[in-house]
């Protein structure tokens, strides 16, 4: 029976993080459901019920499926393989937090304001419950501090690339919101595990970003200094970091 109720809760979780990777970005606060292709009302009993959309017929994505279903895999994961450090209940509602700010930026590569908020309450909590003060804070204000110096490089370095090729470079690797995400981060992970967080972050974004590079020269689709959302990145070294046990 508790193997159901964590796979119960694992699907309404995946409710939650659908509803809100929805609805946040367009409307920027809690609303009722809308539908993502023509942006109208939908009510909640065509919501839950994964109905297409009565104004364009539009059907659900397939993120919306994907999210339903890994969800409860991860909720029985993490009850059978609670982290050491935070117990079943703490690392399963950080991973939700986790997977909003993923699925969001993915979509829409942007980092909401409160969601930064909120994760720098959470990333405060958890770094004083697993270690000291001092540490706790000096992993945020050098996570905050170091990807604010990726940020600037970023828009240099655009600014270079630019004037060499003669052409205006929009696009940036990083945001002020993956700025923000870090200094949460830092919090979770303290000093000096905030330091390696962003190694391995910055190992993932390289690899990831030249097999992208790779796959769009291949089918004759690249275009010079396209930036990905790179708060994923972040996301899976902090889980690295704080979710895997330490020897």
């Amino acid at each position: 029976m508790e193997f159901i109720g964590i796979v119960l809760l694992g699907i309404a979780s995946g409710w939650v993080i659908n509803y809100l990777a929805d609805t946040l970005p367009l409307k920027r606060r809690l609303s009722g459901p809308i539908c993502l292709n023509c942006h109208e009302a939908l009510a909640w009993q065509e919501y839950f019920l994964m109905r297409a959309c009565p104004h364009c017929e539009a059907k659900r994505s397939l993120r919306t499926w994907i999210v339903l279903c890994l969800t409860p895999v991860v909720a029985l994961f993490l009850y059978l393989f609670p982290p050491a450090r935070l117990g079943f209940w703490i690392g399963f509602g950080l991973i939700i937090y986790f997977a909003i700010i993923a699925v969001i930026d993915i979509e829409y590569r942007a980092i909401l304001l409160i969601i930064n908020i909120l994760g720098g309450i959470i990333g405060l909590l958890i770094g004083l419950k697993i270690r000291s003060v001092t540490d706790t804070l000096l992993g945020g204000v050098a996570g905050f501090v170091i990807m604010l110096g990726l940020y600037y490089f970023g828009i240099l370095f655009n600014r270079l690339i630019g004037r060499i090729r003669k052409i205006e470079v929009e696009e940036v690797a990083l945001g002020l919101g993956d700025v923000y995400l870090m200094g949460g981060l830092g919090l979770m992970l303290g000093w000096p595990e905030v330091v390696g967080g962003m190694l391995i972050a910055i190992l993932l974004g390289g690899i990831v970003s030249g097999l992208i590079i790779l796959v769009s020269w291949l089918v004759r689709r690249y275009r010079p200094m396209q930036a990905i959302p790179y708060a994923p990145f972040l996301i899976i070294a902090a889980i690295i970091m704080i979710y895997i046990p330490k020897q």
